[in-house]
């Protein structure tokens, strides 16, 4: 089990290095100089140098990925004797580092929380930015996540039941059109529908936050009817993906000799479905709902916006608006960490549940 788990960590680390290659590339070749976006157009020359020389971008390109992978690393080496060297651990920068050891005079190697640089526009590190936004992410991708799957594997076992029948039917259509639409289109449509034509009924607002300061002074309240919206529009494509899911590996699973067998002991339909059936066709559910989770809390970028969600995906809106890159950058990193982790966390699961997946 070591060594499964030793393996899915190396390939996690890989797939997280090739991100960072790949963002850091991206965002290097874009039109654009930072230092006259944090200065601003009538910035002298001199200015732009020195903003150019901290952010390292005066180095080559290959000394720039170095740095960023520097920064990037909870352990890295850094200079502590020169402050204008380009690896000088800046207490700024890094905050209070665990120095470990030194490799040379002026070289030693720290244990410090990654540094995802500053925005251009307000000066804040990323990692501060992240950290506010990010648990309203994570609130409305598990609302949408826990909404999606308990009606979707709900929904699925009822169209097993009812094989071919005008619910099944039904319940196709719903799964094509809910697979078909475009997060950002059926937001704005349920955000027209029950936030504006129907608010007088349903009592919900278009755009909405997490806190309402407004109403309750504090702002420390958690106003639910202001998450309904949002969490229908992020959570309804996985909703549909899940009760077809269900559906179709239930009834496989339905088709089997040891649920026959069940059947030909008497037991009830309810037990048979419930006791037998139901828990050998979650497997491939489970994986799912796993991978669909890390994916909202990834792509809410036009949910939030649409309705003013105070999350990570209006955050990097309005950064791609002011091509504010750390920001984009960061949370890009963020959000592949997180996918990452997810899918080792339901690989070394399944590892532990099922002994034939650490042989494979």
């Amino acid at each position: 089990m070591t060594k499964f788990i030793i393996k899915r960590l190396f390939y996690g680390a890989l797939v997280l290095l090739g991100v960072v290659i790949v963002v850091f590339l991206l965002f290097n070749v874009l039109p654009g100089d930072p230092a006259r976006m944090m200065l601003g157009m009538r910035a002298d020359q001199a200015s732009i140098d020195a903003i150019n020389k901290d952010l390292g971008r005066d180095k080559p390109l290959s000394i720039q990925f170095c740095m960023y992978l520097n920064d990037l690393s909870p352990l890295s080496v850094h200079n502590d004797v020169d402050p204008d060297h380009y690896l000088y651990l800046s207490h700024e920068k890094y905050g209070d580092p665990w120095k470990l050891f030194h490799i040379s005079k002026t070289k030693v190697v720290v244990l410090k929380t990654p540094y995802l640089r500053r925005s251009y526009q307000t000066k804040r590190k990323v990692s501060e930015i992240i950290s506010e936004t990010l648990p309203e992410t994570a609130v409305l991708a598990f609302t949408s996540i826990i909404l999606a799957s308990f009606f979707g594997i709900l929904l699925g076992i009822l169209c097993a039941i009812k094989k071919n029948t005008w619910v099944d039917q039904l319940s196709l259509v719903f799964a094509v059109l809910g697979m078909s639409g475009p997060q950002f289109f059926v937001g704005l449509i349920f955000a027209w529908l029950f936030g504006y034509v129907l608010t007088d009924y349903t009592g919900l607002n278009a755009v909405g936050s997490l806190f309402t300061a407004d109403d309750y002074g504090n702002g420390e309240y958690l106003d639910l009817k202001n998450l309904v919206l949002p969490a229908l529009t992020l959570g309804l494509r996985p909703l549909a993906i899940i009760v077809q899911l269900t559906r179709s590996s239930l009834l496989d699973v339905l088709s089997q000799d040891f649920i026959r067998t069940a059947k030909a002991k008497g037991l009830s339909k309810f037990t048979v479905i419930f006791k037998h059936a139901l828990k050998n066709a979650l497997n491939p559910v489970i994986t799912a709902i796993s991978g669909w989770f890390a994916g909202l809390m990834a792509g809410a970028v036009f949910v939030e916006s649409i309705f003013a969600w105070k999350g990570i995906g209006k955050e990097v809106v309005e950064a791609l608006d002011k091509y504010d890159f750390p920001v984009v950058m960061g949370t890009v990193l963020v959000a592949a960490v997180i996918f990452v982790a997810i899918n080792i966390i339901v690989d070394i699961v399944y590892g532990f549940l099922d002994p034939r997946i650490r042989v494979q």
